[in-house]
């Protein structure tokens, strides 16, 4: 199943998670040193991430699928998705949308990063 999950760049994780949940989002999960923490909504989530791209919003999906099985599909469908990467929260990889976007398609190993 994929989720979406939009990935909000700050340069204030604390300020705008404080923004966020007084909106109505609640908490979740937070890395330990605390530059990513994760808003849980009806049926998505959004990522508070620390970076130097404050302001940029990054459309990425969570999947409980293999990615190599993600990326399959879609070289199938006609488009080219990056390698699969280990990355510090489990694995991700890339690929353009046809305006040429970058999306990011994500399998989180909570363990890695709570």
């Amino acid at each position: 199943m994929m989720r979406v999950l939009p990935i909000r760049y700050t340069s204030d994780v604390e300020a705008l998670t404080r923004f966020y949940t007084t909106l109505g989002l609640h908490k979740g999960p937070a890395s330990r040193p605390g530059g990513w923490v994760e808003l849980p909504a009806g049926s998505g989530t959004l990522a508070v991430h620390k970076g130097a791209d404050t302001g940029r919003c990054e459309l990425a999906f969570e999947t409980d699928e293999p990615l190599e099985a993600v990326a399959t599909r879609l070289r199938e469908a006609g488009y080219e998705p990056g390698p699969v990467i280990d990355e510090g929260f489990g694995r991700s990889l890339r690929v353009d949308d046809p305006d040429g976007v970058a999306v990011q398609i994500n399998a989180y190993d909570r363990d890695l990063y709570t």
